[in-house]
């Protein structure tokens, strides 16, 4: 049985009793408030669930991760960011990013409904949920969104209207983060693009340490690029 979250607690179960198939479910319900989104992700949980479906909360095993300094940026990457007919920006069009992000996924289905981009938002706005953003001739051609939590970047989706415009965002922010002194990305579940840019899996227990050591981390910092990161470092 999978457990029925409570309507008026944040108390999750602990992710080791999440089922092996389907990798991860961990309890379903709950809502997607603020303070319910915060509490999971410090746990290592996130929401993931089709729009007319109850809330379905997942911590899978392995979880899949990016080690910042193990970015890989190919040759093919390194040619087209050398040509720098775009520029980078953090936080200056979060309800953009996360709405074209749904909208490239509409014909396959997505699981950022209205409601999720909502939940998303709300949490930009406190200064929690954060966006890359990628342009061209003033043109958003490319980005992602994620949660920046401690030292740790929960990341969630991206998305390219010019080839590669994504793993442009990506890398930005891997290597922005990296000079912050964040030492992990979050990537949630392995996927072939991912792998491209570095990322691997690592065992549930492993990543939970992480949380455990940086998920109450104060930074100072604010989301802006340096000057030198928004040239890629390349």
């Amino acid at each position: 049985m999978i457990p029925w979250l409570h309507p008026t607690t944040l108390i999750f179960p602990d992710p080791a009793t999440a089922l092996k198939e389907p990798d991860g479910l961990l309890a379903v319900g709950g809502d997607l408030s603020p303070e319910r989104l915060l509490a999971a992700y410090k746990q290592g949980i996130f929401p993931w669930f089709n729009p007319d479906d109850p809330i379905l909360w997942w911590s899978p095993d392995p979880r899949c991760v990016l080690i910042p300094e193990k970015i890989h940026i190919s040759r093919s990457m390194r040619k087209q960011i050398n040509k720098g007919d775009y520029h980078i920006t953090f936080d200056t069009a979060f309800a953009d990013v996360i709405h074209a992000c749904a909208s490239v996924r509409e014909a396959s289905g997505t699981w950022i409904s209205a409601d999720m981009q909502a939940a998303y938002i709300a949490l930009h706005q406190q200064g929690i949920a954060h966006s890359v953003e990628v342009w061209s001739e003033n043109q958003l051609i490319g980005g992602l969104y994620g949660l920046g939590i401690g030292k740790l970047f929960f990341g969630e989706s991206m998305f390219s209207l010019q080839t590669n415009a994504s793993k442009i965002a990506f890398i930005a922010l891997t290597q922005q983060l990296e000079q912050w002194g964040y030492p992990l990305i979050d990537c949630q579940i392995h996927n072939n693009h991912l792998q491209s840019l570095g990322a691997s899996n690592i065992p549930r227990e492993e990543f939970l340490r992480y949380i455990n050591q940086y998920i109450d981390v104060v930074t100072d910092h604010s989301w802006r690029f340096d000057t030198h990161t928004k040239k890629l470092g390349i």
